[in-house]
């Protein structure tokens, strides 16, 4: 018996990849590091869009303990620290913790920079206002 989805409609053509892109949301449910995602609004009379900020708490880490790569559709932001070993702990709350968070971009999404201060690495991201394409298709008509 085979499975039926929401996109298994043949009149939905194409639509597999959002299938699988909606799976691996899914799976990705780990809480660490918290984040933010906010919309900034430009005040110009170009209409280039909205830009989107994506905040996450990475405290502890530093610039060269992070990564922010984009990799078909998906921004990766990847932590990794060293393990002090010349530090005796008493009490450690703070964990040394590596971590993965992955968002899923839009067609178009573009990644303009990153910014880490006091704790926060700030990812900023343009989604610029979709072209409106009218395209005529000719019928062809066999002699």
């Amino acid at each position: 018996m085979s499975r039926m989805t929401p996109f298994s409609s043949p009149l939905l053509l194409g639509f597999d990849t959002m299938e699988k892109t909606l799976e691996r949301i899914a799976k990705a449910s780990d809480g660490y590091p918290p984040y933010n995602i906010e919309r900034i609004r430009a005040n110009t009379t170009r209409g280039t869009g909205d830009r989107l900020r994506i905040t996450v708490a990475v405290a502890g880490f530093a610039d060269d303990e992070l990564d922010v790569t984009t990799e078909e559709n998906q921004l990766i932001i990847r932590g990794r620290q060293a393990e002090a070993d010349d530090r005796e702990y008493l009490h450690r709350g703070i964990a040394a913790r590596q971590f993965q968070r992955v968002f899923v971009l839009a067609d178009g999404i573009q990644v303009l920079a990153a910014e880490l201060r006091n704790g926060l690495l700030s990812i900023d991201l343009a989604r610029p206002e979709p072209q409106r394409m009218v395209k005529k298709i000719n019928i062809s008509v066999p002699d």
